[in-house]
């Protein structure tokens, strides 16, 4: 099989409520570690190296399976200068008949989840490049999905904010039920859960599939207490806000700065998420507070109530 280079796209915005104006989200985040920084001299030293796979993984047949005898192959030992494994970079190439041998001759072995110099373990990558087939041959060979890259990420952060049902469906029905349950509510570094990025992003399926997993819908983030209905409303997602109140969304619960969701339709456009929030939320909870304390004191990415009232956005999306 010849190697090739692919073009990461980003998968289809379903349920997705569209923001004119708004660029669609590029998913190439692998760039650092071997995606597109490979020379052309050291692309073919890969292609070479993989054929000499196939070439080592055809032992004769009274010769017993390596995988069988605990014998470590001479090419789990490579690593590139990005701290990818020839694992890592099949799966960036999407060579998928390498793939399938290197997962078969090392199911249930750390090597399923050695992480390259950006953290990204085989499975981040799967998810990443959208093989959804990858993902289930890890897992059934033992990965382990709960491990996080250099942004705090799971492969399951990374499905929600790509918007990959499919990588998000094998995942959350092919691995343990405490694997999930940690997943769903690991944050990572910017405080969000899986829950938050899938809400920020707007992606409705994965919101409502996150929901009947358990995930807690009045789950706060780390950095300043928001839940995901505030997050619908700085998106101003009227569709998001109407399915997490009808999932049981507390409209009065408090960010860290005092802030309900309907203090963020304070200088907003969207008279019907204002109406749709105003009958649900406590009447002394509907003013805005009169403490000038940002969400979170000494972070880049919190809104003042001065913010709130002007109605500007809150910053730093993931």
């Amino acid at each position: 099989m010849d190697l090739h280079r692919t073009s990461i796209l980003n998968q289809m915005d379903y349920s997705r409520e569209s923001k004119e104006g708004k660029p669609a989200q590029a998913t190439e985040e692998r760039l650092d570690s071997g995606l597109d920084s490979l020379r052309e001299e050291e692309y073919q030293a890969v292609a070479a190296e993989f054929h000499r796979l196939r070439v080592e993984c055809e032992p004769p047949q009274q010769q017993p399976d390596p995988a069988v005898t605990g014998e470590l192959h001479e090419w789990k030992r490579q690593i590139t200068e990005d701290g990818d494994t020839l694992l890592h970079l099949a799966i960036i190439h999407e060579a998928k008949d390498y793939i399938k041998t290197m997962i078969d001759l090392s199911r249930n072995t750390d090597f399923l989840d050695l992480q390259n110099d950006q953290r990204q373990t085989p499975l981040h990558l799967a998810v990443i490049t959208n093989q959804a087939n990858v993902c289930l041959d890890l897992l059934a060979s033992g990965c382990d999905p709960t491990l996080v890259d250099r942004h705090g990420d799971t492969p399951l952060h990374i499905a929600c904010r790509h918007g990959n049902l499919l990588c998000f469906s094998v995942i959350t029905q092919n691995c343990r039920p405490e694997h999930l349950s940690g997943m769903m509510g690991a944050c990572n570094y910017q405080g969000q859960n899986c829950l938050h990025v899938a809400s920020v992003q707007g992606f409705l399926s994965l919101v409502e599939n996150l929901v009947n997993l358990g995930a807690d819908i009045n789950a706060q983030e780390q950095r300043n207490g928001r839940g995901a209905l505030h997050l619908a409303v700085d998106q101003q997602n009227l569709s998001l806000v109407k399915l997490l109140l009808s999932r049981g969304a507390d409209p009065n619960l408090v960010s860290s700065g005092g802030h309900t969701p309907y203090h963020l339709t304070y200088g907003r456009h969207d008279d019907d998420i204002r109406k749709e929030l105003y009958a649900t939320t406590n009447p002394d909870l509907r003013e805005l507070p009169d403490s000038e304390s940002d969400d979170s004191e000494g972070e880049e990415d919190e809104a003042s109530d001065d913010e709130v009232r002007s109605g500007s956005r809150l910053n730093s999306r993931v």
